[in-house]
């Protein structure tokens, strides 16, 4: 067995820099999943740094200083963190603390619309079953209740991240859209100087990193704007909180959009029954998740990712589970680190593939 094992390590890591670049995503697990916290807001200010790059491309295409070029950007993102303060999050908190005082009263309602069943579909629906589902809204009621009160209680922890992010993601921003050249030469310098496969990696994930980021910014501006235009336009309740969770659902492919769907037709099944603006909000709703699925992401990420439907579900199942949210965020890119990293490692001795290809994936 140890033969074996010995031979299959002289096979596929026999290169010095395959080895190297196992050391290195072994180091960056570790980190992740004990650090992965405490470099939160250093992420956070590399995602915002790789949204503005092309802001920054954009105006020096034109034209503009490069100086001038990092000034407005960073003053572009100052901007837009200002009125999000100041505009939607005091819009989002209020209608999420209306919806909490509103819940008991929700539940009530719809343990009243599970009872009529058995009357309107007798074939259909029994009144154990109808037990069954109301002993489990009662339960439901319960968990929140509990949920809101230890939500109240941590809320000062809470305050305190928020501040830490609020004023140390725009210090980092700053730094890493000025001294970006100085700061990857610094990283560069820790490496080989003879480094192909490093290189080759690293360019194809600068592509798709910089598309995938920028992308996916944009599509959660657009598909959560579009969405709160349409439940503004019929008077949804909530408009403003249901509109920034659909943005925020395109972060997570498939399974995002499943998850926020519930509480849209929840809350517009309760607000206005079957009737037409039921039946218009959902049509509004479907097509603008059609054409955010069909039309907005092939033009946004044309040249980003490309794996299979199963292997972003797989990244975000084990990312998610070993980095919370900020594993679902970079699911797709870890998983895109990793699929370039089988299509550019080293052959194997005898000359085939130390890893299968696998279209799509």
């Amino acid at each position: 067995m140890l033969n074996v094992f010995r031979g299959w390590v002289d096979r596929y890591f026999s290169d010095e820099e395959a080895l190297l670049l196992a050391i290195l995503l072994g180091v960056g697990l570790v980190i992740i999943v004990t650090m992965g916290a405490i470099i939160a807001p250093l992420l956070t200010g590399i995602v915002f740094a790789f949204v503005l790059q092309g802001v920054i491309k954009f105006l020096t295409r034109r034209h503009v200083a490069g100086w001038l070029a990092v000034t407005l950007a960073y003053l572009l993102f100052l901007g837009v963190m200002v009125a999000s303060l100041v505009f939607v999050i005091p819009s989002v908190l209020r209608q999420l603390r209306t919806l909490f005082d509103e819940a008991p009263d929700m539940l009530a309602q719809m343990r009243e619309i599970l009872n009529e069943l058995p009357e309107k579909y007798p074939g259909y629906v029994s009144e154990d079953l109808i037990r069954g589902w109301t002993e489990m809204l009662q339960g439901e009621a319960g968990n929140i209740g509990q949920w809101i009160l230890s939500a109240s209680i941590s809320q000062l922890p809470l305050l305190v991240t928020i501040v830490v992010y609020l004023l140390l993601v725009p210090i980092l921003v700053f730094f890493f859209l000025k001294d970006k050249d100085e700061l990857l030469s610094w990283v560069v310098s820790f490496l080989p100087s003879e480094r192909p496969l490093l290189n080759r990696i690293g360019l194809e994930m600068n592509v798709q990193m910089a598309n995938y980021v920028r992308g996916k910014f944009l599509e959660v501006i657009i598909a959560g704007g579009a969405t709160y235009l349409v439940f503004v336009v019929f008077g949804l309740d909530y408009a403003a909180l249901l509109g920034l969770l659909v943005g925020l659902s395109v972060i997570v492919p498939y399974v995002g959009i499943a998850v926020v769907t519930v509480p849209v037709v929840f809350i517009a099944y309760l607000q206005f029954g079957l009737g037409a603006t039921f039946v218009w909000i959902l049509f509004w709703y479907t097509l603008v998740q059609g054409l955010d699925g069909f039309v907005l992401v092939p033009v946004l990420f044309s040249e980003a990712v490309n794996l299979h439907p199963v292997a972003i579900i797989a990244a975000i199942l084990v990312f998610g589970s070993l980095w919370g949210l900020w594993g679902v965020f970079f699911a797709i890119p870890l998983a895109t680190l990793i699929k370039a990293i089988i299509h550019a490692w080293p052959p194997a001795v005898d000359g085939s593939r130390s890893l299968p290809d696998t279209p799509g994936v």
